[in-house]
Order: C-alpha cells, then sequence, then structure tokens
C-alpha cells in the first residue's frame, strides 16, 4: 500500500500530516506513519486542538497538574497545546536530520483572534517560538493583510514560520514577498539564513466548494461544466508564481546567503464533494519542492488507490488560465471568493478556539471537582 506514497514522497512532494493529538502521539500512532506512511511532517489548527483535547482522557493528568498550579485558562490551553507539539516536535527531530532541516516539521498557529492585530500576532508568534523551543518548529501566521507585516517581523528575528490561509495568486504573490523582506531583514540582523524555514499553505479543497456553490447558482450548462477545475486550476497558477519568484535576482542574493525556498504546501486537501475523486486534490498537484499535509482519511485514500503518475503541474499555467477565464466569462467574480473564503476562515479558526477554550475550562473546572 505505501508504494504509491513512495512514489508520491520520491515526486518531492513532502507528505504531512494534518492532524496532532496527544493519542496520536502516546499511543504509537504518529510513529507508525512516519515509519509506514511516508509522513515527515505535522500540521495543527485550533480545530485539531479543540478535537484532540475533547476526546478521551490522554490530557487528564496533565490538567490536574495544570488545576494543582491554578493555571489561568489561557496558560492551561498554551501548555496543553505547546506539550503535544514540543513532543511531536522531538519524534520528528530524526526527519529533521535526515532531510537537512527541510522536512520533519511541525506547525502551531497564533491565536486566531489576533489575525487582524499585527503587533500582537508578531509577539504571540515570538512568544510560541521560544516557548515550544524547538529548531523545527514552524509558527502559523494567517495571511491576512494585518498578518504580512508580522510574517516578516517574525522572519527577521530568525523565526520558521507556515503562513496559512492563503487563497488567491495575488495574495500568495504578497506572502512571498513578505519571505524575502524577512529573510533579507534576518540577514541584516546575523541571523543564519540557513536556519530560516518558511512554506506558504495555499488552501485547495475550500475553493472548489466556494466557486461549485455560485456555479450552481448560475445553472447554466457553462456554469455546470466548470464545477471542480477551479481549485486545482488556482493552486497551479500559484506554483508559476513560485517559479517566477524563486528564480529570481533577489532571491538568488538571498539564496547566495544560504536561504531556502519557501516551499508551495498544499492545505485543505480532504476533498470536500462526493462527486469527486477522493484523493483529487494529491493526484492532480504533484510537483517537485512541495508539500501536501493531508487529514489521515486522505492520506489512507491516495495509499490505497491514489494516481501519482509524476508532475502533473509544471507547465499547465496557461490551462489553468484559461480555467480562470471561463469561471469570469460565466459570472464568477473570483476577487469575491477569495475575500469571502478568507473572513470565512478567520472566523471558522476563531470560533474553534473559542470551543477549545470551552473545552479545557470544562475539564479544569471537572478536575477542581
Amino acid at each position: 500500500m505505501t508504494d504509491i506514497l513512495k512514489a508520491l514522497s520520491d515526486a518531492g512532494v513532502s507528505i504531512w500530516l494534518d492532524d496532532l493529538s496527544r493519542e496520536r502521539l502516546t499511543s504509537g500512532n504518529l510513529a507508525e506513519l512516519i515509519r509506514d506512511k511516508h509522513v515527515v511532517g505535522v500540521t495543527t489548527n485550533p480545530t485539531i486542538f479543540a478535537a484532540a483535547l475533547s476526546d478521551g482522557e490522554a490530557y487528564d493528568a496533565q490538567v490536574r497538574d495544570l488545576v494543582a498550579r491554578d493555571a489561568t485558562l489561557d496558560a492551561a490551553v498554551r501548555e496543553l497545546t505547546t506539550t503535544d507539539v514540543r513532543n511531536a516536535c522531538d519524534l520528528f527531530r530524526s526527519t529533521f536530520a535526515a532531510t537537512d532541516k527541510i522536512d520533519g516539521r511541525v506547525s502551531i498557529e497564533v491565536d486566531p483572534r489576533l489575525a487582524a492585530d499585527t503587533e500582537a500576532t508578531a509577539a504571540e508568534a515570538l512568544d510560541l517560538w521560544k516557548t515550544v523551543d524547538r529548531p523545527n518548529l514552524l509558527v502559523k501566521i494567517p495571511a491576512t493583510l494585518e498578518g504580512l507585516p508580522a510574517i516578516t517581523r517574525t522572519l527577521a528575528e530568525g523565526v520558521s514560520v507556515n503562513v496559512t490561509l492563503i487563497f488567491s495568486v495575488e495574495r500568495y504573490r504578497a506572502v512571498m514577498d513578505a519571505y524575502l523582506a524577512g529573510l533579507e531583514q534576518a540577514k541584516a540582523n546575523g541571523h543564519d539564513l540557513a536556519s530560516v524555514a518558511s512554506v506558504a499553505s495555499f488552501f485547495v479543497s475550500r475553493v472548489d466548494s466556494e466557486v461549485d456553490k455560485r456555479l450552481d447558482a448560475i445553472g447554466t450548462d457553462e456554469a455546470k461544466a466548470l464545477r471542480g477545475k477551479a481549485a486545482v486550476a488556482n493552486a497551479r497558477l500559484a506554483y508559476a508564481a513560485y517559479q517566477e519568484v524563486f528564480g529570481s535576482e533577489r532571491w538568488a542574493a538571498l539564496a547566495a546567503d544560504g536561504a531556502r525556498p519557501q516551499r508551495p504546501l498544499w492545505a485543505s486537501t480532504g476533498v470536500k464533494n462526493p462527486d469527486y475523486s477522493d484523493t483529487l486534490y494529491v493526484d492532480e498537484l504533484v510537483v517537485a519542492d512541495t508539500v501536501n499535509t493531508m487529514p489521515e482519511k486522505t492520506l489512507h485514500a491516495v495509499a490505497d488507490h491514489g494516481k501519482i503518475i509524476g508532475d502533473t503541474v509544471t507547465g499547465t499555467a496557461g490551462e489553468a488560465k484559461a480555467v480562470y477565464d471561463k469561471l469570469s466569462s460565466a459570472g464568477i467574480d473570483v476577487d469575491d471568493v477569495y475575500a469571502t473564503l478568507e473572513t470565512e476562515g478567520v472566523e471558522k479558526f476563531e470560533k474553534s478556539w473559542t470551543e477549545l477554550l470551552d473545552t479545557v475550562r470544562g475539564q479544569l473546572d471537572k478536575a477542581k471537582s
């Protein structure tokens, strides 16, 4: 079964798991995925932590300890989540070393309630970096307009960043510019550029979900023929932009000082529409120097019946642009799609963060009784 995943890995796609929990760590499940499924990294978000902390008894001992120390709610959430991330970082240290610090990465997200506050986002990113205290950590910062300068400031301090919630190629170009600016400032601040890493998380399935909904509302044959095409085309255009920026003279100067490219990361690759192949956003986005972070269900689907036939992205920008020309002709306002998705993305993470706080509050109260 793992031959398909090996083929994906051999094609230059780093396979990361989009999930983390105390149970995965203590049961040996994550170690098994590393050993048997070519998993070389992990991403987390507030939704993942909310689900993990509400399931089972894995956190009970630490919760009791937090109560004994009279920890505040925010401090408890911070300690519970960073403990998992720190332990996952330790589990991936051999991968980190074996891949010359490229993979073996574990991500943790800043409080999504700060998404519109540049200063607070940058401050929390630095605090998370110091709290986890592992070189293979990535701090996740959303690519909101306020997040862009926070990304640059964080990188300038030598902190590695996973930029999340990217939907449009236009915003992705701004993210890459923020990365280059951060590296330039990091160099000026005396940091070793080879130790500063970044990925840019380009969300995939949500684009199809939103565009398909609008195509269905339009209802023409022309519109219906475009269902399920927007997300892959969008990601392929993003990769073309990546090749352009990281083939520039500006980048060459940084690379000469040891800097590494900010790899595109395909996020939200679990397929939401049952009419589509459940491996669609893996099979159609195979290209070197990228990451695909998958829910476990998608990981197993790819292992079982994924169709990995080599590079499916390079040279497809013209075809992808034609898809977007047709979407515009059919009546889709793509800029409004991206704005809607970003707003909803932040709101969903804020809601999950609230659920996380409520879950931990309930566990603390239970431990006190």
